[in-house]
């Protein structure tokens, strides 16, 4: 056997191979990203984030960023664009997580990427969110303490994603611990927005006599309630919340109920997303299918010191 004739031959296969992996190897050219609403801050720095970690991994790539304004049918429209556009990855902020299984795996199915950010999704490649169960834990943790472990608490619900109900887990799970807390209501749905909170706290101060801490999925619930309070001239209230949004920066740093919000970090969970969809673009799988970001408790203590969605690292 001449083998002199062989090696030229294997490493000239073994070349051809690694270039053909090489020419496999998926650049990021285009990105689409749908959002719950653009009217709302999160998800503005969510696609802002997305938008500056795509263009430092190709300064070439076509970003399109839309708001679906939690509408199923005008999510699905922005899929099926997308896939008609050809993009490479899209990250899904899912307005119903079910329901949005059918075009996930037509977008799958043509090729594309999908990973799920703020809340999970059916069928999507990978998701990265904030630990919601801590969020909820934190935040109504808080009330317990500062009311020493008695009184009257509303859980103020919202649209029933999964980042909302595992933030209502996780409060449930902290007031479950202060057996003399007693819960007026967990079921009303302030719509995620100044307004809905404004409205049901209307509700629940006319309906309540005594409320001694409140429990808001969001910060927009979360400043719509103490303003119905201050309209109401109701105080006394513990309010806390999830988000640490600007605006909840300015809350704690006055004289509202406000007190407490279980931060998250739009920014850094927006990069990370599109890090993750480069990498299953290149066969590169995350160690885990959900990416859980911890967040952090800001109180009017530690307001001062807090970085904020407005560093952009």
């Amino acid at each position: 056997m001449n083998f002199k004739r062989i090696f030229p031959v294997v490493a000239s296969l073994s070349l051809a191979v690694l270039m053909s992996q090489a020419v496999q190897a998926r650049e990021l050219k285009a990105l689409g990203i749908s959002m719950g609403s653009l009217g709302n801050p999160y998800f503005v720095t969510l696609a802002d984030g997305a938008t500056a970690r795509a263009k430092a991994l190709n300064p070439d790539v076509k970003v399109t960023s839309v708001s679906a304004d939690y509408d199923l049918s005008k999510q699905f429209s922005q899929i099926d664009n997308f896939i008609s556009s050809k993009v490479d990855l899209i990250l899904l902020n899912a307005v119903d997580p079910s329901a949005m299984a059918s075009a996930i795996k037509k977008a799958r199915n043509a090729g594309i990427v999908v990973v799920a950010v703020d809340v999970d999704a059916k069928g999507v490649n990978a998701t990265v969110q904030t630990d919601n169960v801590e969020a909820g834990k934190l935040a109504c943790q808080f009330i317990v303490d500062k009311l020493a472990g008695k009184g009257n608490v509303i859980i103020q619900n919202g649209p029933q994603v999964t980042a909302v109900t595992d933030r209502v887990k996780g409060c449930k799970a902290a007031l479950a611990g202060a057996p003399q807390i007693k819960v007026l209501s967990d079921d009303q749905d302030g719509k995620g927005s100044r307004e809905g909170g404004l409205n049901v706290m209307q509700g629940y101060l006319t309906r309540f006599p005594q409320i001694d801490g409140l429990f808001a999925i969001n910060d927009p619930q979360a400043i719509g309630s103490d303003l119905a309070a201050r309209q109401l001239k109701r105080g006394g209230i513990v309010i806390t919340s999830v988000d640490g949004a600007p605006d909840i920066e300015n809350s704690l740093k006055s004289e509202s109920l406000i007190q407490a919000s279980s931060s998250q970090d739009p920014w850094a969970m927006a990069q990370t997303a599109v890090d993750i969809g480069n990498d299953l673009l290149n066969d590169k799988p995350p160690a885990e299918a959900v990416t859980l970001l911890a967040p952090k408790l800001i109180t009017r203590d530690n307001v001062a010191a807090y970085n904020g969605w407005s560093s952009k690292r």
